[in-house]
């Protein structure tokens, strides 16, 4: 690490701020969901009201008295603030506090850096981390910042942090440059799926509304999922075969969250290129969510912000099962409810995908000559053969549905020349 701060364990006191002047309300149930899952043991909690940030320490004077009594109250040694403190806010907050702070984006980066299990989320991490801790390695060296004071204490203070700072700049170009080099192979990754005729799909949603866990429903894969937020960091791709035969590759992203981190953006942009460059976008929500609606607007300005939002979207409302009122299924606004966890209603959520990629499946009548064996077994792998017949002739006729552009790619691979 390039600089010193506060070091402590983990018991921790949450502080709360809603503020009218830019008007903010926090979730105080995500915020505690944020620190468990950072795994901090909550030992206090304050809640404060300000018409405007203070300038000096966010919460003002009084508030950081109360705050002081209930840190020595409950020997906390760390402080988290669902808000973004600017650096000046937290060196004051640390000095008066005697204990360690770090706001909303601290926080979140934290347990982004737990999450990460590729070398690329690994990199995406380090290069927020960097970007955050750059605009504060000031507080980490008050003991060498001084420029006055005697034979031995003039300078070293800057010469330490130009030092670190410049160090920190040359890891963070390198970081860029091989994230632009991830980019880059992901964007042939695509070019060669689009040559081939692949659409793809990525879900995208509030961390936790259960977009990995439908990932494994819809692909049968086994990619981590659990009840927690930001269980998945890493896009993971699958090829999916959907009603009719029309081949997808779906992409499985990260979460958002209210006042995402523009670092935390700008580090993932590489990985957000999957919703970008989507052919379709499924709007994972938590249907059963009491604050559904923030969390859908939390995602729209994410969506907005990395240039995903014209996208054609598929809204999914998942966890039906916890809406006994609600039935599995596509509702009169056109938006599919589905338990991911039991699988209900996932078969018109295929349908959906499949209209919407305009690969919807239709009946096709189909003569075959005794020697296309190979095409009638394709058929039977891939279409749903609603009959079959032998003709006076001695030939097949096969009633299939199948989307068109995957029964054109059929008859293409057994070299034949026509659908009739």
């Amino acid at each position: 690490m390039f600089f010193e701060r506060e070091t402590g364990g983990e018991r921790a006191i949450i502080c709360s701020v809603t503020i009218r002047e830019p008007y903010y309300l926090p979730d105080v149930d995500e915020f505690f969901s944020l620190v468990t899952s950072a795994g901090a043991e909550i030992v206090g909690t304050l809640s404060v009201q300000r018409q405007r940030p203070s300038p000096a320490n966010f919460i003002g004077v009084g508030k950081v008295e109360e705050l002081t009594e209930l840190v020595r109250a409950t020997q906390a040694d760390l402080v988290i603030f669902d808000g973004i403190l600017s650096p000046s806010q937290e060196r004051n907050l640390e000095k008066q506090l005697k204990a360690r702070v770090i706001d909303r984006s601290g926080l979140i980066l934290d347990i982004f850096a737990s999450r990460a299990r590729t070398f690329e989320g690994k990199l995406q991490v380090e290069l927020a981390q960097l970007d955050h801790i750059r605009t504060r390695l000031i507080r980490g060296w008050t003991h060498l910042e001084r420029q006055k004071g005697g034979i031995g204490l003039r300078g070293p203070g800057e010469t330490q942090l130009e030092t670190d700072r410049r160090l920190i700049a040359i890891r963070i170009n390198s970081l860029k440059k091989r994230l632009e080099k991830v980019r880059k192979t992901r964007h042939l990754g695509r070019r060669a799926r689009r040559r081939n005729g692949i659409p793809t799909v990525a879900l995208v949603g509030y961390t936790n509304a259960g977009k990995s866990t439908l990932f494994n429903r819809l692909t049968e894969a086994k990619i981590y999922a659990a009840d927690q937020l930001f269980a998945t960091l890493d896009p993971t791709l699958r090829k999916i075969i959907l009603p009719g035969g029309a081949e997808m590759i779906l992409a499985d992203t990260v979460g958002f969250v209210q006042n995402l981190p523009h670092a935390l953006v700008d580090a993932f942009r590489a990985t957000l290129e999957e919703a970008v460059e989507a052919d379709v976008l499924i709007f994972v929500q938590d249907g059963a969510h009491s604050d559904r609606l923030m969390q859908e607007e939390a995602v729209l300005e994410v969506l907005q912000e990395i240039g995903a939002h014209k996208a054609p979207r598929v809204v999914v409302m998942n966890k039906v099962d916890l809406r006994p009122e609600v039935v599995s299924g596509i509702d009169e606004s056109a938006r599919v409810w589905i338990s991911a966890n039991s699988g209900a209603g996932l078969d018109a959520l295929t349908m959906v995908l499949a209209e919407a990629l305009g690969q919807a499946p239709a009946e096709h009548e189909l003569v075959l000559k005794p020697c296309e064996g190979k095409l009638r077994a394709k058929l039977y792998q891939e279409a749903d053969v609603l009959t079959e017949s032998i003709t006076d002739l001695g030939e097949t006729k096969l009633n299939v549905r199948i989307s068109d552009k995957r029964l054109v790619s059929l008859i293409r691979e057994v070299g034949r020349s026509s659908v009739h």
